[in-house]
């Protein structure tokens, strides 16, 4: 069973199996594979090389539906749905060692030997070793949706599934990447208003960066973290809220937004049209 603090890392989980599972069973494209695959094909429905006067028929579309039904029937007869996306998802996961389903930014900080044993590419010794302690049920499905050719080949089919999945949940959050241009937003994180300049706000305040730990409020990685707000949002925030508050209480976008004076404020500036004097 998928506990409350493995929901966030299975749904990512989940994304990059279903990534690759749609991967794998997309059909090849291109003409040239097209033919290839439609001759010699057994009991095989010819194209259809006249169009019908009425308009109504079309040779292209035609000649792509019997691909899609020959590919569909040449593929195993059954089908993966939805369902058994999530089932297998489910199984893989709860097999994977709990450090790893687990695994996040936060972790990693305050861990960081989990950012070396999960280092990208893995290390093929750590690979075995998930691969060995999933049930063999994993492997038969795999090969029944025609997803792997043998067992052996489980390994190739989940090195990139978990790479992909351990570079999407350790990732730093935009918060701690101020300095990084592909973080900064389109607009201020409260208002949303764009093409204004944006400023740092330190969401946990400098000034109580050393009473923030000391009160053990957050640990000494979380103090960089910022938000990109307008002034007049900036400068709003500061107004009504002392530094120790935000510290304490207020230390990230989302909280600051769900309160109710906040939500006012910045649908209230949203709708303001400045005017030069």
């Amino acid at each position: 069973m998928i506990t409350d603090n493995e929901l966030a890392t299975f749904e990512a989980f989940q994304d990059n199996l279903s990534t690759t599972v749609i991967a794998r069973l997309s059909p090849t494209s291109g003409k040239g594979a097209r033919k290839k695959a439609i001759k010699g094909r057994k009991n095989e429905i010819k194209p259809v090389t006249r169009v019908a006067d009425n308009g109504e028929g079309d040779a292209a579309e035609l000649e792509d539906f019997i691909e899609a039904r020959s590919c569909r029937q040449d593929r195993y007869a059954t089908t993966l749905t939805l369902t058994d996306d999530q089932f297998l998802a489910e199984e893989i996961f709860l097999s994977l060692p709990a450090n790893l389903r687990t695994l996040s930014y936060a972790t990693t900080q305050d861990e960081p030997e989990l950012k070396e044993t999960y280092s990208i590419p893995l290390d093929t010794a750590l690979l075995e070793t998930i691969v060995e302690h999933l049930p063999p049920t994993i492997s038969d499905s795999l090969e029944t949706y025609g997803l792997i050719k043998d067992p052996a080949d489980l390994d190739k089919f989940l090195e990139p599934v978990l790479e992909s999945y351990i570079t999407a949940t350790i990732s730093p959050p935009s918060e701690y990447t101020p300095a990084i241009t592909a973080s900064r937003p389109d607009g201020c994180e409260i208002c949303s208003r764009e093409h204004l300049p944006l400023t740092y706000h330190h969401l946990i305040p400098r000034q109580m960066h050393a009473k923030a730990v000391k009160r053990g409020w957050h640990k000494e990685w979380e103090l960089s973290k910022v938000a990109w707000l307008c002034r007049a949002c900036h400068t709003y925030v500061h107004k009504i809220l002392t530094n120790e508050e935000l510290a304490k209480e207020w230390y990230n976008v989302e909280l600051l937004v769900e309160r109710e004076d906040v939500h006012k404020w910045a649908k209230w500036v949203g709708s303001v049209r400045w005017k030069a004097r």
